[in-house]
C-alpha cells in the first residue's frame, strides 16, 4: 500500500479548516443522512437526488488554454477554452469557499498498473459524493518511486460561476487545467462529472506515454484471455461485460500500455433503469446492498424499497458500488494484450448485421465513427431513428485529435493480433417501431462464439452495404438472424434503410478527410445499390 505521505507529495494542497479525511463508508452515511443529503433504502443503500442536474453539463465543461495545452488540446465545442486568467479568478472564489467549510476529503488513486498510477485528493462539500468517489476511484495505491504528479478536485455545488468574471457560459463550471493539475466543479450535484473530469485528465497525459485511454468495459476469461467492450449509453457496455464466467476487469475506463490492458477505477458506475435481477444479477446485487450509492432512483415513501422501473426523476439513474461487490471482478484490475475488441451498437435503423469481423483499418473507421442511435421517445422531438455519432465512442471526454486515439488502437491491434468485432444490439427485422430488438440471449450467443474461437473458421460473407465479414453460422443462433437484409419483410425497404445510414457514416466521416490514411477512409459503406 503506498505511504500516503510520499504519494500525495505532489498533490495541491487546499485552504481547508478541520477536513473529514478518508472517512470509512459508515462514517459518511451517518453524515450523509444527518445533514440531510439523502436518504436510507431498505437494503442499505444511500439514495441521493442530484436536483436538476441529472446529468452531465457539457456545454459547462472548460479547458485553460496556455501555453501548455495550446497546441495539444482539440479546441472546440467539446473542449472549450478558458483564460488562465478566468480559471484564477474562479479558483480564488471556490478557495475562499472552501476556508468557510467544514469539506470532506478522499485521497484516492487512479490506475490500477503501477507504472501509470496517479494519486488524486478529491474534496467535496458533500458527504455522498465523499462516499460516491470512495467507490469510484482506487482506495489502495501502489507508492510512487517515479514522483508522478497528483490531481486535485474540488466539487462545491453550492458555489456558482459568475460568466461575467470566470469566462462560462452560465452559473455552472467543469474546469480542467492541465498545467495545476487542478478541476474545479461548480453549481453541480451531479456525481458523476468527478469521475469524467479525471478520465478526461488520463486521455489527456497518457497517448504521450504510449498508452491508448479506452471508454470501454473488460473481462478476461478462465484461459487469461481478455475482451474489450466498447459502446455509447444504452448499447449494452456494462451488461455484456458483466459475465458470470469471465472476471470482470472493469467497467467503463481502461488504459490499453505495452504490457496490457488496466482499469483506471475501483469501482463501477452503472445506469440503474430497470434494473432487474434476472438480466443483470451481479450488478442488481451490487446494487442493493450497503455501500453501493444510488442516484435519483425513486423510493417509496413509506417502506423506503427501491423502484429502480421509475424514471420520473429522469432516464438517467445511476448507481455506483466498489468493484469488489461483483463476485468474479478482478482481484489486480490488470490483463494481458485482448484477443477480442466488441464494438457495440444499438442499430435503431436495422440494417447493421447482428455481428460481423472487421478489418484493421475497418475497426478504426468505426472506432472514429462511434456509432449508434437514438430511438423515438427518449429525447423530447426525437420521432423516428436518429444516428449518434461520437468518436472514440467517447468525444465528450478526449481532449487531444480523435485521430491521436485511432492510430493508437490501430498500431495496438496489429502489434498484438486482436480481432475486431462489430455487434449490433439493436433492431432486426426492420427499424425501431416495426422490427424487435435483437434478443439478448442471441446476442451473448454470439459474443461466447467469438469469444471462444468458435467462429475463428466459419464460413462468412462479405455484406454488400457495410464491407464486413459476416458469419453465416453461429451456435444457438438461427441462420435467419445472421442476414438483417433477409428478415426484413420488403427487402427494398432494407436496401433504402441501409443506403439512409450508410450516408449518415460518409456524412460523419467526411471531417476526416485528409487526416487518416486513405485505406481507413475507404473502409467504411458503400452507397452502391444492394445486387442479390
Amino acid at each position: 500500500m503506498a505511504d500516503f505521505e510520499h504519494a500525495f507529495a505532489t498533490v495541491l494542497r487546499l485552504p481547508l479548516v478541520n477536513p473529514i479525511v478518508n472517512a470509512s463508508p459508515a462514517a459518511l452515511y451517518e453524515y450523509a443522512l444527518g445533514r440531510g443529503e439523502a436518504l436510507l433504502a431498505d437494503r442499505g443503500q444511500l439514495v441521493a437526488d442530484t436536483g436538476k442536474f441529472t446529468g452531465r453539463s457539457p456545454k459547462d465543461k472548460y479547458v485553460v488554454r496556455d501555453a501548455f495545452s495550446e497546441e495539444s488540446v482539440e479546441w472546440g465545442p467539446v473542449n472549450q477554452p478558458m483564460t488562465p486568467d478566468d480559471f484564477e479568478n474562479l479558483q480564488e472564489v471556490m478557495f475562499d469557499a472552501a476556508a468557510e467549510r467544514q469539506l470532506f476529503v478522499q485521497d484516492l488513486f487512479v490506475g490500477s498498473d503501477p507504472k501509470f498510477q496517479v494519486p488524486v485528493r478529491i474534496v467535496t462539500e458533500k458527504a455522498w459524493h465523499s462516499l460516491f468517489v470512495r467507490n469510484l476511484f482506487i482506495r489502495e495505491g501502489f507508492a510512487d518511486p517515479s514522483g508522478r504528479r497528483g490531481w486535485t478536485v474540488l466539487n462545491l455545488p453550492s458555489v456558482k460561476a459568475d460568466p461575467s468574471r470566470h469566462g462560462t457560459r452560465s452559473t455552472t463550471a467543469i474546469a480542467v487545467d492541465f498545467s495545476r493539475r487542478l478541476v474545479l466543479i461548480a453549481n453541480t450535484e451531479y456525481a458523476g462529472e468527478v469521475k469524467k473530469s479525471i478520465f478526461s485528465a488520463l486521455n489527456y497525459e497518457l497517448p504521450f506515454e504510449g498508452v491508448l485511454p479506452m471508454h470501454c468495459s473488460a473481462n478476461q476469461g478462465a484461459d487469461g484471455d481478455v475482451a474489450l467492450f466498447f459502446g455509447l449509453s444504452g448499447t449494452g457496455k456494462t451488461t455484456l461485460s458483466a459475465d458470470p464466467d469471465r472476471a470482470l476487469i472493469g467497467d467503463d475506463e481502461h488504459g490499453w500500455s505495452d504490457d496490457g490492458v488496466f482499469n483506471f477505477e475501483g469501482g463501477c458506475y452503472a445506469k440503474a433503469i430497470r434494473l432487474n435481477p434476472e438480466d443483470e444479477p451481479e450488478i442488481y446485487a451490487a446494487s442493493t446492498r450497503f455501500g453501493a450509492v444510488l442516484e435519483n432512483v425513486v423510493l417509496d415513501a413509506a417502506t423506503r424499497a427501491t423502484d429502480f422501473f421509475d424514471d420520473s426523476n429522469t432516464e438517467n439513474t445511476r448507481v455506483a458500488y466498489p468493484l469488489h461487490f461483483i463476485p468474479n471482478a478482478s482481484e489486480t484490475g490488470r490483463g494481458g494484450h485482448p484477443n477480442n475488441v466488441m464494438f457495440l451498437a444499438a442499430d435503431a435503423f436495422g440494417v447493421m448485421p447482428p455481428i460481423s469481423r472487421l478489418t484493421p483499418e475497418q475497426a478504426m473507421y468505426h472506432f472514429l465513427s462511434g456509432y449508434t442511435a437514438k430511438v423515438a421517445g427518449t429525447e423530447r422531438g426525437v420521432t423516428e431513428p436518429q444516428a449518434t455519432f461520437s468518436a472514440c465512442f467517447g468525444a465528450p471526454f478526449m481532449p487531444l485529435p480523435p485521430v491521436t486515439y485511432a492510430d493508437l488502437l490501430g498500431d495496438h491491434l496489429r502489434d498484438h493480433d486482436s480481432t475486431v468485432w462489430l455487434v449490433n444490439t439493436g433492431w432486426t427485422g426492420g427499424a425501431y417501431g416495426v422490427g424487435s430488438r435483437i434478443r439478448l440471449a442471441h446476442t451473448r450467443a454470439m459474443l461466447n462464439a467469438a469469444l471462444s474461437g468458435a467462429l475463428d473458421d466459419v464460413e462468412m460473407r462479405r455484406d454488400e452495404v457495410f464491407g464486413v465479414e459476416v458469419p453465416l453460422h453461429v451456435p444457438d443462433v438461427p441462420d435467419s438472424v445472421l442476414v438483417p437484409r433477409d428478415t426484413w419483410d420488403d427487402a427494398e425497404a432494407y436496401d433504402r434503410q441501409a443506403q439512409k445510414l450508410a450516408g449518415m457514416f460518409r456524412e460523419n466521416f467526411a471531417r476526416f478527410e485528409g487526416v487518416v490514411a486513405e485505406d481507413v477512409m475507404a473502409a467504411g459503406p458503400t452507397l452502391e445499390p444492394h445486387s442479390d
